[in-house]
């Protein structure tokens, strides 16, 4: 769910500084990922382009070890623009826009859990032990990108309404492993388990739309409204299959409904060298599948059960020192899971149950800053974002009945009880833009 819940979009490095804190200022092409009517507050054409800088680190800890991961990456994160259309005649109509943005970022990830021979499965052959095979190390592995284009309208209306509407369309691309190590007793070789249905590949689209306000109350304080449709996505999967009857690929297609999102706004402009935004976006339903069969019946119910409304805090300002800007920002993200019990397998071996709040998907929270040089015609800015989350990640659990455990070479391995892992998920993003106004 957290390639498919779109929380957060790589924009222009204003729009990253700002942390995407721009619902009620506008201005920016960018402002279709929050508020449409932003698009209507622009007096200028303007277009840019932007690289970006990514690297993700992943510290991964069961008992007293960890492991650390970091993966760089170097994308065209973003690039587009909007064109002013300044309304003539005796009209309070003052300008009708149209604004074009795309974003692209990597989705690759990789996750390594430290082994622990406190941990050990026994097999059977014929009614009697063969081996045990204890647990040497797990890994959650993804690759892809996901991107997002969108689309839209704004118009203002007297200098004090301003009004937009826009498309967006989703993509997502990926691969993901989850694969265990063991080492059998009985020979002290290598085994390497791959959980049923993996690796699997998806390819997937996506549409949703969304409309919105900005209102001058004074000629400082402008409030915004916004709301975004859920995203329609359209799955296509392989996957591998194990014993059925053979080893082999099979397809499967699924349909996913993402939440719908509200966003409210708040900008204080003092004066023309001083800029501040809120935004705060709460999902307003739950995820859910299109019910093809029993999965997805399971799936639905699980969301049913233990999902719960996205909310969002982004706050940005932005400082003029003649033609030099600084910029900054904050956003707080909370997990989209309540609390859950699980059957667990602790360090040492004994089997219990536990209590976890971050399962999966954990808080985040996003810290911007950049700086910007404005050359009349031409401009640069770059920007900096530290995003940081904890969650727990579960793994080993598989059912002998269902046939969901993990597959290796020589062996089956089924459990009853999950191990959980801690993540501390850490990304240090760079951007670099540069754009023309005319």
């Amino acid at each position: 769910m957290e390639v498919y819940s779109n929380s957060t979009v790589t924009g222009s490095a204003k729009y990253d500084a700002m942390v995407g804190s721009v619902g009620a200022l506008g201005g920016d092409f960018n402002a279709l990922n929050s508020n449409p009517a932003g698009i209507g507050v622009s007096i200028a054409n303007e277009f840019s382009g932007t690289l970006s800088i990514e690297s993700n680190k992943n510290t991964t800890s069961f008992g007293a070890k960890s492991l650390d991961y970091k993966i760089n990456k170097t994308n065209f994160g973003n690039f587009g623009g909007v064109m002013a259309f300044q309304v003539d005649g005796d009209t309070a109509w003052k300008f009708v826009n149209l604004a074009v943005s795309y974003s692209n970022k990597s989705i690759e990830d990789y996750s390594e859990t430290p082994g622990n021979s406190n941990i050990s499965f026994p097999i059977y052959k014929d009614g009697a032990l063969y081996t045990n095979l204890s647990y040497d190390g797990h890994a959650y592995n993804r690759y892809g990108h996901q991107s997002k284009m969108s689309v839209g309208l704004g118009a203002n209306y007297n200098n004090a309404l301003y009004l937009g509407a826009g498309l967006n369309f989703h993509s997502a691309v990926m691969d993901q492993y989850d694969s265990v190590g063991f080492l059998s007793s009985k020979n002290g070789a290598k085994e390497v388990g791959s959980k049923q249905y993996t690796p699997f590949s998806e390819n997937s689209s996506g549409f949703s739309a969304s409309v919105g306000v900005i209102g001058k109350v004074t000629p400082q304080l402008r409030l915004g409204a916004s709301i975004e449709t859920p995203t329609w996505w359209t799955i296509a999967r392989v996957y591998t299959e194990y014993q059925n009857p053979t080893d082999g690929s099979y397809s499967e297609d699924r349909n996913l409904t993402s939440p719908l999102k509200a966003t409210l706004s708040a900008a204080f402009v003092p004066n023309k060298n001083f800029a501040f935004n809120v935004d705060y976006t709460l999902g307003l339903t739950k995820p859910s599948y299109k019910v093809q069969g029993d999965a997805e019946r399971e799936l639905n119910s699980f969301f049913s059960d233990r999902s719960k409304a996205v909310s969002e805090v982004k706050v940005g300002a932005e400082y003029r020192i003649d033609a030099f800007r600084l910029r900054g920002g904050y956003a707080y993200a909370s997990s989209p899971f309540d609390s859950m019990s699980l059957a667990t397998i602790s360090d040492n071996g004994s089997l219990g149950n536990n209590t976890f709040s971050n399962l999966f998907v954990g808080k985040r929270n996003t810290i911007g800053a950049g700086i910007g040089y404005d050359f009349k015609a031409f401009f640069i800015d770059a920007a900096y974002q530290n995003v940081s989350s904890e969650y727990n990640a579960p793994f080993l659990k598989g059912s002998q009945s269902a046939n969901t455990g993990y597959f290796t070479q020589n062996f089956i391995v089924d459990s009853d009880q999950s191990i959980v892992s801690n993540v501390k998920n850490t990304r240090n993003n760079f951007f670099l833009t540069l754009g023309w106004k005319f």
